[in-house]
């Protein structure tokens, strides 16, 4: 079973998408943004990417600004809260196999875990 969590707004998720349909694998599809990430979820899914939270969060977004996320001072704590708060600060798709996890962006990472 491989699990993506998208926003059909992207286009990196779109295209990830379609090379998991294209190979026909057993698909979850979870739109986080109306199916909101809990904390122990994103735990998970930071471990199995093996990634820290400054390393999946998208600093373009306003709520990264306006929340001066950016600061050194910002703990993982309060990133995970802020990206549970603001799902949309996730970077996305995430590609989830068993233990492992990649972030499609480029859309071809999703080979990884094929």
């Amino acid at each position: 079973m491989i699990t993506i969590y998208h926003n059909p707004r992207c286009s990196k998720s779109r295209q990830t998408l379609e090379i998991l349909q294209s190979e026909k694998v057993d698909l979850s599809i979870i739109l986080y943004l109306e199916t909101p990430i809990d904390k122990p979820t994103l735990t998970s899914l930071l471990a199995k990417l093996n990634m820290a939270p400054r390393e999946i969060i998208r600093r373009s977004e306003d709520e990264f600004k306006e929340n001066q996320l950016g600061a050194q001072e910002v703990t993982d704590a309060q990133l995970i809260s802020a990206m549970i708060k603001y799902p949309k600060l996730i970077e996305r798709p995430i590609v989830v196999s068993e233990e492992r996890a990649v972030i499609g962006r480029p859309p071809e990472n999703v080979w990884e875990i094929l």
